[in-house]
Parts: structure tokens; sequence; C-alpha cells
């Protein structure tokens, strides 16, 4: 055989006999890990963007997987399905169903970012995991519940856009459920009580002028509620060399709403800028279902809704909801649907298409500068923001979606129905000339420009506590913006000047350290009590009403308070009780409010008055009365008798009311046998970010409740406890530190 063929015979049998190439491997669409350390801190960390999406909600859910499942329910507008046909459910189901139609949630779906669709993605796939991976193994709130259900992307849109209407047009909610022509006036509520919710925060941004490491540094404390879905819940994102945040958001959304990173730190607080405003319609005095605009008749929108079906129930049931071009019909007490006048109140957050391309930047920051720009994407519903940075910036704004309505506007079209709270801005629906302006700068119609919202950069400090922006450093007022931004020049509450306060006594003590601005807020000091007890002391001694056997307990107690709210004082409730009796007093104080004065006026109890002094005794006798009502002694401790109650057990819980002068701010109401429980709402997600003189990161704080509510939960109450004890954590950011902690649980998921 010719040797060149037997070569190439040999070359095809050694190839014939080699193996088939093996088929690739699978690749996982989803692949993530999530590290747990002390205190149920998730650690989330993956190479894309779903797979962090897929391990942020699988770790959410771990603590308030039964908090989501509600609340998707409630956005489906399905509550009166399973927890009740009637009331608040009812009108729930009503408002969701009529406000979160397919065309807005399609339409926020259109706008999102394809980081943000794969987030999304991940999400909805890794609490359907989570559902699945623990089937009969939830809390007890919801195990084998009918309502825990698999989720979609729309559910997740819903999510997002029911939390930026939450304080506009959510308000509203109940009211307009009810609005229909010519009601009975009698049974409808209060528009008033649209503003009682509890909300709030105080937060603190030092310069590198007055900070020890010359770099900057951050006190957040939002106040929001201890129970539901506007609890916050702390999570550690991480894609390599992309994003690396730590922070909260509410259990609810899903991205960190406010937190940390390598440089750059920020907090919220509820900002005085409204989000709605109502519009007065005048009714076609032939046709209610029609109301004048300019000089043509338009015709109300009836859209119907059906609601879910109740097990049961033979038929479905619906109900209309009625719209303006302004949006929703509402009816209240103040402001019914009459024969005359129809109220619709627009909002400026049903159409929040930039919240995730907002958070997506300030996640992302590394500079002031570029938190500024990350909000000025206009996706900030509600609230303040103020950061630091390890350059040394501190920073204010309140850049969030307010309406383009300035003063010329508010004196034009502004009408103010009788009975109708001044915190509610009604305009002349019927004139064109009163709708918001639009302006091409602004990211959506109707919306103020960034350009014309207050915002500072300093390099000693910025503050805010809820009142608004005039005085987040009050060396230098903000001045000159829209009134529907918020007051200048107008007495500012106990909590703010508490606040100012304090950072300028640490700066007046020299350089501020974290230490310091830590013991800022537990010193839980009372600083209306350290300005006016005093003179309140001073009062007891002075014999209007010959009452000194009915005053001396309570006198006595104040004169031995140490002016504090911490779990050792004494008196705290003499004076909280006092005090919500006496502070409304005509001329109570000796200076009043001075604007060129503004952090220490008004100041001084009026005791050369016969009639305040009168006002003082008689709020002594009615704190001391209340007091032995509930059977709390004037002189228990205070955190005998402030709590949290968890496993049976009473958790002492320091700080009080900020109405009260209280900086640290904790709201309970008063229980007859108990004391001040549960907690209500107040310090929650408490951080202090710095870094030091090399720029290297210091983060540390608590989650005052805890990571779940469920009680069941390993992760229920150890950071209460610790928050009791005057206690913070360090929080683990960089992997070293991840991977030394005592208590570490790690796990891989793929899908």
């Amino acid at each position: 055989m010719n040797r060149a063929i037997l070569m190439v015979l040999l070359l095809v049998t050694a190839c014939a006999e080699k193996k088939a190439p093996e088929e690739p491997a699978p690749v996982n669409k989803f692949d993530v890990n999530i590290r747990w350390t002390s205190y149920g801190i998730p650690h989330v960390k993956a190479d894309d963007w779903g797979s962090l999406g897929y391990g942020f909600a699988y770790a959410t859910a771990n603590d308030v997987v039964c908090t989501i499942a509600r609340d998707i329910v409630m956005v489906r507008g399905e509550l009166s399905r399973y927890f009740g046909a009637g009331g608040r459910a009812r009108k729930s189901d009503i408002f969701h169903k009529a406000m979160l139609t397919d065309s807005v949630i399609s339409e926020y779906q259109a706008t999102v970012d394809n980081d943000n669709k794969l987030f999304t993605d991940g999400y909805v796939k890794g609490y359907n995991r989570y559902l699945k991976d623990k089937t009969g193994k939830l809390p007890a709130t919801c195990t084998d519940k009918p309502w825990v259900k698999q989720i979609s992307e729309e559910d997740v849109a819903r999510l997002m856009v029911s939390v930026g209407i939450r304080y506009g047009v959510g308000r509203y909610a109940g009211s307009i459920a009810d609005a229909s022509p010519a009601q009975d006036v009698a049974d409808l509520e209060s528009v008033d009580t649209l503003f009682s919710d509890g909300i709030g925060s105080n937060a603190v941004a030092l310069g590198g002028k007055v900070t020890e490491s010359g770099r900057g540094i951050l006190f957040g404390n939002p106040h929001y509620p201890w129970k539901g879905s506007s609890r916050f819940h702390m999570i550690h994102t991480t894609i390599p060399g992309e994003l690396d945040v730590m922070g909260v958001g509410l259990t609810t959304t899903t991205r960190i709403a406010l937190g940390f990173n390598k440089d750059i730190a920020w907090s919220h607080t509820v900002s005085t800028a409204l989000r709605a405003t109502v519009y007065q319609l005048e009714l076609n005095p032939d046709n209610p279902m029609q109301y004048k605009f300019d000089n043509e008749m338009r015709d109300f929108e009836a859209v119907q809704v059906q609601l879910p079906q109740i097990e049961g129930q033979q038929q479905l049931e619906s109900a209309t909801v009625y719209f303006s071009h302004y949006g929703p019909v509402f009816s209240s007490k103040d402001m019914p649907w009459s024969r005359t006048h129809a109220y619709s109140v627009r909002d400026v957050n049903i159409n929040n298409f930039q919240t995730s391309a907002t958070y997506h930047l300030l996640n992302k920051a590394s500079s002031i500068d570029e938190v500024e720009a990350a909000i000025s994407e206009q996706g900030v519903a509600f609230t303040n923001t103020i950061a630091a940075d390890r350059h040394g910036s501190a920073f204010y704004a309140d850049i969030s979606r307010t309406p383009n309505v300035d003063a010329e506007l508010l004196g034009q079209c502004r009408v103010k129905p009788e009975g109708v709270s001044s915190r509610v801005v009604v305009l002349n629906g019927s004139d064109s000339s009163c709708e918001w302006k639009d302006d091409p700068r602004a990211k959506s119609a109707g919306l103020l420009p960034p350009e014309e919202m207050p915002r500072t950069k300093r390099d000693d400090f910025v503050t805010n506590s809820n009142d608004s922006y005039w005085l987040s450093n009050p060396h230098q007022p903000l001045e000159g913006y829209s009134p529907i931004i918020g007051p200048e020049k107008t007495t500012r509450t106990w909590r703010t000047r508490a606040g100012i306060t304090l950072v300028e006594d640490l700066i007046a003590g020299g350089k501020v350290t974290p230490d310091q601005v830590q013991n800022m807020l537990y010193a839980h000091r009372n600083y209306a009590a350290e300005v006016l007890l005093e003179d309140v002391l001073q009062a007891c001694d002075l014999q209007v009403n010959k009452n000194a056997e009915e005053i001396a307990a309570p006198c006595e107690v104040l004169n031995k308070w140490d002016r504090r709210q911490t779990n050792e004082s004494r008196g705290a409730q003499v004076w909280t009780e006092f005090w919500r009796e006496v502070r409304n007093t005509k001329d109570l104080y000796t200076r009043a409010f001075d604007p060129e004065d503004p952090v220490y006026t008004p100041r001084g109890i009026n005791v050369s008055n016969p009639d305040v002094v009168k006002a003082v005794h008689g709020a002594l006798v009615t704190a001391q009365t209340r007091l032995n009502e509930a059977n709390i002694p004037l002189d228990a401790p205070w955190g005998e008798i402030q709590y949290a109650e968890r496993h049976n057990q009473r958790i002492p819980i320091p700080g009080g009311q900020g109405w009260a002068g209280m900086f640290s701010m904790i709201v309970a109401d008063l229980k007859p046998d108990q004391g001040y429980t549960p907690i209500v709402h107040g310090n929650s997600y408490v951080q202090v970010i710095s870094w030091d003189k090399d720029g290297q990161l210091d983060a540390r704080g608590i989650l005052t409740y805890s990571q779940s509510e469920e009680s069941d939960s390993p992760h229920y109450s150890d950071q209460t406890e610790l928050y009791s004890r005057g206690e913070w954590l360090k929080f683990p950011f960089a992997d070293a530190e991840i991977a030394a902690d005592p208590n570490l649980i790690s796990l891989r998921l793929t899908e």
C-alpha cells in the first residue's frame, strides 16, 4: 500500500475514534451569593443586574415576605377578597384599581432603563423562588395563606408607583372611592384627617471644615413607622466594579433608598413641598356631571372598576370613580361634590417614571456633585436629600417632585373653601391659567424644574428636621423660592431648633468626631425643657390660683428631672403631658418668634402674665391627673413606661415626642396601666457615616426595630435590644469585614 495512503487512513481512523465533543454546560440565568452577617444583615453579590435583583428579593423576603405579599394584594386591588369585604379594604381596592391602571403601569415599564429591567426580572424570579423554597415554612403570619402568591413584573411596577403617590393623591384614597354627585355630607370624613400620618426625619451633614478628619460626616435618622410596609429593611448590594452600596429601602421597594458607598452617604427627610393640589370645579347647574373650563363645559369621565369576587358572592360588584382632566374627583365633609362644585386632585407622582433612574445614579454616586445630578433626574418623590462625601462636602436640597406653581399663580388662583385646612392648596379649576405651568427643563409636564428648587453645598454643616429648606444652615438662609415648596421666615419646630443647636454646640467644642455625632442622638436631650423648664419652675412658686398643693408633686418631679429622656430619666412623662396641654397657650412666651433670631425664638415662659401662669398651673394639674388616671407614677423611670414589647418582654425605648422638645424622636400614645406603648414611629434606621483622614470608610448605626416584624424571626428584636442599651453596630462593608463576622451564613442561588 502506498505510504501516503496509509497515513491518510490512519489519520481518518484516529479522528473517528475520538469522542464527540461534549455539550457545553448550561449557563445559569441567575447566579448570586447572599451572605448574612450578625443581626441578619444580607450582603448580596452578583456579576449582573438580573442576578442582583434575584438575590435582593430572596434576601428581603427572608425577613418581610408577609408584608410584601399583603402589599401586592393591596396594589392589585384585592384586599377585600381576603381581608374583609367592606370599609377600608373596599375603598383601597377601588382606589388602586382606578389609579394603577394597565396604561399607567405600561407607561412606567416603558421608561425603565435596561439595567433596571434586568433587576426587576431578577427580583420577580427571586421572590417567586423564595415562596417555592419556603412552601409551608413561611412566618406564622402568612404561611399557607391564600393571599401569598407568585408575583409579576407588573406587580413590582404597581408597588413602585403606589409608594410614590402615598403622600399625594394617596391621602385622598377613601374620599376618591366615596365620591359621587350630590352626596350626603354626613357620610364623609374631613379632609383634615389626611395629614395625620406619622412620618418625619432628622438629618445632618457636616463638612470637612468642622470635622476632625477633614472629611464629611452624615447623620441620618428617618422617623418612619415601626410596623407595616413603611418600615425599613437593611441590605448591601454589590456588582464588582460597578456597584457597592449599603443602606435601607422600604420593605416593598426594590432599591436602597438611603445609605452609603465608599465615597458618599445620603439620607432623606420628608419635605414640606406639596405633591398634589386640589382643583375646585364649577359645575354645570343643569348637569352635575359637567364642569366649566374656560368657556366650555367638560364631561367628567366615569371609570368603572371591577371589585374582586368575595367567597359566596353571587355577582361581581363594580364601582365608579370619576375623573376630571386634572385627576380623580374626591368628596369630603369639607369639600363635598355639591350642586355647585366638585373637587379634583392632581398628583406629581402618578407619572413619576424617573425613580429608577434617579436611585440608579444615586447608589453609584462618588461625590456631592453626582448626588445633585442624580436627584436632578426628579425621581425623588417626597423628600429632601441631605448628603456628605469623603471629599469634605455637605449638601442639602429639596429637589423633589413638586407642582410648578409659583407665588403669582397662587395669588391669582387660590381659593379657600370654608373649614379646609391651610395645608391643602385649592386652586380654581375652571380657569386654564390656573393649570400647573410647563417648563422644558423639567422631566415631566407640570413639574417645578430642578433649577428652581433650593439647595446648598457647604464645608460646615446642613441640617433638616422636616421644616422647610429656609434654615438648612441658619447662617445663610435659603430664600426666594415658590411657597409651594415651603414657608420662609416662619417659626421652626422645637425639633428643628434642637437639631441646629446640638450641631452648633458640637462645632463650638472643636473639631467634630463620629462618636460625638452618635452621642448627639443617644444623649436624648429635651431641648425645649433645657430652654423653658426654669421658667416653669418659677411659675410653680407663684400663687395665682392658690393651688400650691395641687401642683406640688409635678413641680417637685420636674425640678429633679435631668431634662433628658433616657431609660433612666425620671419625670419626662410629666413634661410630655404638661407640654401637650400648655404649648398652644396665647402669649405663652416672653419673647415671640423673631425672623432675625429664628433658632432661639420663641423663648421664655411669660411668668409676668397671670393668665399664662394660670395656664401653666392648669396644665400641671392636667398632666398629673392624666398620669394618675393611667396609673403611671410621676417619677417612674422613662424606660419602665415607654417600651416595645417583644415575646412578652418589655424592651425600654429611650427618646420622646418631637413637639415636646426632643431631637431623638419616639412617638407612642399613653395607654392606661401600660404606659407609652406600642411605639408608633420615630428613630428607625440611624446611620453615622464618615471617613478617616486617609479616606477610609467608617460606617455605623442601628435599625432600631430590627430586620423583621415577624415574632418567629431570629431578627425580631435583636437590634431593638441594642438600641435600648445605647449600643450601635459597626456595619460590615468590605469583603474582609463580612468574611470575619462570627455569625456569617452564606448561600449561593442559581437558576
